[in-house]
């Protein structure tokens, strides 16, 4: 998928030989729940790629997002959170996850700096120190933490994976984001760029459709769909001579209280997520788009392969 846009407006960290080899590869984020993968990952492309919502899980397909800079082709690869499956859809998410990081030239590990979770994050660290990838650890969020508290942070990764690089940044803010950017770079291989340069993307449209609609539904139900719902692309048309986008989306849940509340009193929460989606799908696609969407009930959507597959997942 290509598209006209604006590069990432922080530079690497130092400026790269004009005579050195370019370097490219693949750069796959992992991390646990809601440590802000997605959110780095926008702030580095400068444009929203992934959906990103307080709410953990948010992700949950491999998705790709392509940056050049000067002598570097970045491949970064934003990935469901680390955690241990329940149901299929959870057991495919952490595959995903999983596969992400063994295909990867260099895993980011981000951590929420914020807040740890002692257990987890040692669990996470010794899969990684024996994947025999190269580790560089982000610390994420240090927008949120006073000075002693990113010092304690970046000791435990100290002891976590001895000899890994640590960078503190801030998605936020773009805190550090150009020293994060050339400590991957020095880390990835001699290569020519692997994708066009014009890409940023190898997912399609309707994928980010998909993924617009099912962030308004998270953000517009709060936590009383936490996790039940997912969003089927039926129809995209492009109207030609109109500058006009027409979808048509179903939204699944898993339980029929779980409907009554997307659709909400005389149908007023469905048409406020679909007013936000569709503002947020014709940022996206730089058109105007119609949107037209339903709620259907799925109990078992997300133990299903085959809609799972439907899914992407």
């Amino acid at each position: 998928m290509t598209a006209d846009r604006e590069p990432a407006r922080e530079p690497t960290g130092e400026a790269v030989d004009p005579g050195a080899a370019h370097r490219a590869g693949f750069v796959a984020l992992a991390g646990l729940p809601n440590a802000g993968k997605s959110s780095l990952l926008n702030a580095v492309l400068g444009r929203k790629l992934s959906i990103a919502t307080p709410k953990p899980q948010t992700t949950r397909n491999r998705i790709l997002g392509i940056e050049n800079r000067p002598g570097v082709q970045f491949l970064f690869v934003d990935t469901p959170g680390v955690h241990r499956g329940r149901n299929l859809l959870g057991q495919r998410m952490d595959r995903a996850a999983g596969d992400a990081i063994a295909d990867a030239d260099v895993v980011t590990w981000v951590l929420d700096a914020s807040h740890a979770e002692a257990e987890a994050e040692a669990a996470l660290a010794g899969r990684l120190a024996s994947g025999g990838r190269p580790v560089v650890v982000a610390l994420n969020k240090i927008d949120r933490v006073d000075r002693a508290t990113l010092l304690a942070r970046l000791q435990r990764v100290a002891e976590l994976l001895p000899g890994r690089h640590a960078v503190p940044v801030s998605a936020r803010t773009g805190e550090n984001l150009g020293e994060l950017l050339e400590t991957i770079r020095r880390a990835l291989p001699e290569s020519p760029p692997l994708y066009p340069e014009e890409a940023w993307t190898d997912l399609p449209e309707r994928f980010f459709v998909a993924e617009l609609v099912r962030e308004q539904v998270l953000l517009g139900t709060h936590e009383e769909v936490p996790y039940g719902s997912a969003v089927v692309i039926d129809s995209f048309e492009e109207r030609e001579g109109r500058d006009l986008v027409a979808i048509e989306a179903t939204i699944l849940v898993s339980r029929d209280s779980h409907r009554g509340i997307v659709i909400g009193r005389g149908g007023q929460r469905l048409k406020e997520i679909g007013s936000r989606a569709r503002l947020e799908i014709e940022r996206f696609l730089g058109t105007r788009a119609w949107l037209g969407l339903r709620v259907k009930v799925d109990p078992d959507w997300f133990a299903s392969g085959g809609r799972l597959a439907e899914l992407g997942l």
